[in-house]
């Protein structure tokens, strides 16, 4: 295939896998297209590891990270780090409690949820600075050649690093102001994100949010995300001004993907109307499996979620103690509506050639529709 996304990054076709697992991003690579490693959650130390494997798994091919860079400057207080159990509300606490017993769900042994908290804490990747730690990291790896910035628009300072050490720089954006804001500052290209995709996402459709960004930034090329998992989304992202596709959900399932057992029979279950949108996990709208968790934190009883990156902290023992009892009723996954199309193991690469075939398919049907139109 050839598309401006292809000629950018010498891809074979215009396919980016977003993962958080290294083994999914490789394989991509090595399809063709691109794989991009969310490293958000990862600490500097930890990405650097990450990014160090990629480079020797990709066969010489580029591959590229997804980071938050706020633009606004989230302050952490200091409180957060010396006592951070006095700044949850016990309205909450309790209410994570009562949904734990409910679903007889045992406690953490003393001292672990602390723990679990201090390690959330050290973690967080909501400012200027951690941000800039992580990006140095990228900046090591000659092969990552695309950063992504999934919250926020890069300094001038940041941008102007990256061209001149030959990264491209990307930014996910749900709205046409967003995408305004994103090129003005630099960017090279634009990941439309549509509210069928997983995790943070906006209000507008992809078949929306698509063609409307497509007409505001040209010349610079748009990637659409959201509810693309077959070789006919494809296509339609394509006809609609697209340069190519940025997926996530459909790797979930695959056999190098990073879920537990128990996520993956959950994501093999669920068809396309079993996610929802919900502020439980980090405090800001995100697209999840449905579970008793997410129907609970959605009812009208729940408090209200507190603001980023509080509601995190206040969740982060919950998720350990929810993971390791294996409380299926209560486990959830980000997850976009395509997930109906995960269904059994397959490996990346069958994903990955599936689209394409579906795709030829689409275009070939399209064509024979007007073959005989003089």
């Amino acid at each position: 295939m050839n598309t401006a996304i292809c000629e950018m990054f010498g891809l074979q076709a215009p396919i980016f896998a977003f993962s958080h697992c290294r083994d999914v991003v490789a394989e991509a690579c090595l399809a063709g297209g691109m794989g991009v490693f969310g490293g958000s959650t990862f600490t500097p130390e930890q990405l650097e590891q990450e990014l160090a494997w990629l480079d020797t798994h990709t066969g010489g091919r580029p591959y590229g990270v997804d980071l938050l860079i706020p633009n606004a400057e989230y302050r952490i207080p200091d409180k957060l780090k010396a006592d951070p159990e006095t700044l949850l509300p016990r309205e909450h606490t309790e209410f994570i409690e009562q949904l734990m017993r409910e679903h007889k769900v045992p406690p953490l042994k003393d001292g672990e949820a602390a723990q679990i908290r201090l390690e959330y804490i050290r973690g967080l990747a909501f400012t200027r600075h951690e941000a800039q730690l992580r990006l140095e990291v990228v900046y090591r790896h000659k092969l990552a050649k695309l950063i992504v910035s999934a919250l926020g628009v890069p300094s001038p300072e940041t941008i102007e690093r990256a061209h001149g050490l030959g990264l491209k720089v990307g930014a996910l954006i749900g709205k046409p102001e967003h995408a305004q804001r994103q090129v003005a500052a630099g960017v090279d290209l634009l990941i439309a994100q549509g509210h069928e995709a997983a995790g943070h996402t906006g209000n507008l459709t992809t078949m929306v949010l698509v063609p409307e960004v497509v007409d505001l930034v040209a010349p610079v090329p748009v990637l659409a995300a959201g509810g693309i998992g077959r070789g006919r989304q494809m296509a339609a992202a394509l006809a609609l001004g697209a340069e190519g596709v940025w997926c996530g959900t459909i790797w979930l399932g695959t056999v190098e993907s990073e879920v537990s057992p128990e996520i993956r029979k959950k994501l093999y279950a669920a068809s396309s109307a079993d996610t929802m949108i919900s502020r439980s996990d980090s405090g800001k709208p995100a697209r999840r499996l449905t579970s008793a968790w997410m129907k609970a934190w959605n009812s009208p009883q729940a408090p209200k979620a507190l603001e980023m990156p509080l509601q995190g902290l206040l969740v982060s023992d919950a998720r350990v103690r929810m993971a390791r009892h294996k409380a299926e009723d209560l486990l959830t996954y980000p997850a976009g509506q395509v997930v109906g199309l995960v269904n059994e193991p397959v490996t990346v690469r069958q994903v990955f050639y599936s689209l394409l075939e579906e795709f030829a398919e689409a275009v070939e049907r399209l064509q024979a529709m007007t073959a005989d139109v003089d």
